[in-house]
């Protein structure tokens, strides 16, 4: 008997124990910033003599003291800027290095969607900082080769000479060359690596793909409009409105109800990302486009697409755009206003937006689930 009400004992005390710590872990996991899985970085540092801040910060003429490889990021305004024009339509690797970096802050006050490791074997992605798309090609005084193509070449060096590339032939490293020229002269030694582009206009199949490969978005030029201050059907007196030049156009662009988005001297190019920041419903006639996200976005919700035979039909456009009733157009007006933020390029990152979105598509592609969000500090300087 007394053997039957101890074991009995037993068992409602494991119970009860089981219940607390169950509520206990319930409460930690809402309250606590560490999510119940990440994607794990390995940011490339300066073990090796060749890899110095002229491949990354170094190139916004950023100086650091002897001996340090990154900027201290606990202050947005100490950050140099990325430079504007048509540089700031590929800065993807800027806004991704800012973030990773985020992780030196003890105590942060935003949220990011990747963290960097101390142990390069513990990681699922190794990100390399190289800011490709800022293009140094001229050939100054005496020099005998392009200052880009010679970090091109120490950069294929540096990464072919580490154990982390030789693990796996490159093939989890992860690469940004947006600018449809970047890494022109080491993207074949490169192409294992998952790439970061703009689109697949310059690559053969065989070296960048949908298969392995990423296509983040162009960070727009124009100014995004206030959800709260976007001009109705009513107050938008531009039919159509096609973006010529690179900016200046950020008033037209918002009081015009379709914006035309046709390719550039590749598939894609900005004018895309300016009319959804305008909530200027986008009009794309291009049949070789790849679109953003498009796993999580429904792009017919919010634009109208073309075929290009279509397009040069005479009266065929206007006569289309002039079908639309007010009631779909401020449908798909008000979708604009919901998705811009995931085609936002910020720091500090914020939930949801572009940053957030393309580690999400690291995850997706390395197969990782539900990669979300805390940082903490995995290097030495």
């Amino acid at each position: 008997m007394v053997p039957s009400r101890f074991i009995f004992c037993v068992i409602v005390i494991a119970m009860f124990l089981l219940v607390q710590s169950s509520f206990f872990l319930i409460h930690l996991s809402n309250q606590s910033s560490i999510p119940r899985s990440v994607l794990e970085l390995f940011l490339v540092n300066n073990t090796s003599l060749d890899f110095k801040p002229r491949f990354h910060f170094g190139l916004l003429d950023w100086k650091g003291n002897v001996n340090q490889t990154w900027l201290n990021v606990n202050n947005p305004k100490h950050i140099p800027p990325y430079p504007g024009g048509l540089n700031l339509q590929h800065s993807v690797e800027y806004w991704l290095t800012l973030d990773l970096l985020s992780s030196n802050i003890a105590k942060k006050f935003w949220s990011c969607t990747a963290i960097r490791v101390q142990n390069s074997s513990h990681t699922d992605v190794v990100f390399v900082p190289f800011f490709s798309s800022l293009r140094h090609s001229k050939i100054h005084g005496k020099e005998k080769v392009s200052v880009n193509k010679m970090l091109q070449q120490r950069l294929v060096q540096f990464l072919m000479g580490r154990e982390e590339w030789k693990r796996y032939g490159g093939m989890d490293h992860v690469i940004v060359e947006h600018h449809p020229n970047s890494i022109l002269h080491a993207r074949r030694k490169l192409g294992s690596a998952m790439l970061v582009l703009a689109d697949f206009g310059r690559y053969p199949s065989q070296l960048a793909n949908i298969n392995k490969d990423i296509i983040a978005p162009y960070r727009h030029l124009v100014s995004t409009v206030p959800r709260a201050g976007s001009a109705s059907y009513e107050e938008r007196s531009t039919l159509l409105y096609f973006q010529g030049t690179i900016s200046g156009k950020d008033a037209s662009m918002a009081l015009s109800k379709f914006c035309l988005n046709v390719a550039g001297d590749t598939p894609s190019s900005n004018r895309l990302f300016d009319a959804i920041v305008s909530h200027c419903v986008p009009v794309i006639i291009s049949d070789e486009i790849e679109l953003r996200f498009e796993d999580v976005l429904d792009y017919s919700e919010f634009g109208l697409f073309v075929h290009a035979s279509d397009s040069v039909r005479k009266g065929y456009l206007l006569n289309l755009l002039r079908s639309i009733k007010p009631e779909k157009w401020t449908k798909m007006w008000a979708r604009l206003k919901d998705i811009t933020q995931h085609f936002e390029y910020q720091y500090p990152s914020q939930p949801g937006d572009a940053v957030n979105m393309i580690w999400e598509e690291v995850a997706q592609e390395k197969q990782i689930p539900e990669t979300l969000a805390s940082c903490y500090d995995p290097l030495k300087y």
